[in-house]
């Protein structure tokens, strides 16, 4: 299986948690298989050819992936991950800092959501087969740090991808 875990990152917490998705998935792998973690900025859609599982994180700014990771799934062609396993995942702010801003935002949030979810659909739309619910990574206000625990549950989810997978291979 090649597996490639691509992320966008603005301020490193979401560096940070495909870093450690990308550990867990390369451990559990066998040595004939691959596992790359690889910046948003170092890969263009047509890379993703040949992937077996591809794990895509970014940050949600305005609701939405962060510009840059919007920019990559835009351009992925229709039907380019047929037959890929994958995976969505973002980081946020926490529910307490959402609602600390107020009704009017939480009530923006509770409508629009989180880039997690966008990014699965453009996937999907892709082509691609959803092996989990796309995840949220909790950081503590806009720049972070990433919340206690949260690398632990990165851990934890990609265990659940990997099992997943497997079932999905057999």
């Amino acid at each position: 299986m090649k597996a490639l875990i691509v992320y966008d990152s603005v301020y490193g917490n979401t560096k940070q948690v495909a870093l450690a998705i990308g550990a867990v998935i390369q451990n559990g792998l066998t040595h004939a298989d691959e596992c790359n973690t690889c910046y948003l900025g170092d890969v263009e859609p047509q890379d993703l050819s040949g992937v077996d599982l591809l794990v895509f994180g970014a940050p949600t700014q305005q609701f939405r992936p962060a510009p840059n990771a919007r920019n990559f799934l835009k351009r992925m062609p229709k039907h380019s991950l047929h037959g890929v396993m994958f995976a969505g995942f973002d980081t946020r702010i926490t529910e307490e800092e959402i609602q600390s801003h107020g009704r009017v935002v939480t009530k923006l949030f509770d409508v629009f959501g989180y880039a997690a979810p966008r990014i699965a659909d453009r996937l999907e739309k892709a082509g691609g087969k959803m092996l989990v619910a796309p995840e949220g990574f909790f950081v503590g206000g806009t720049e972070g740090p990433l919340t206690d625990g949260e690398l632990e549950r990165a851990a934890h989810w990609a265990n659940e991808i990997l099992a997943q997978a497997d079932t999905s291979n057999v």
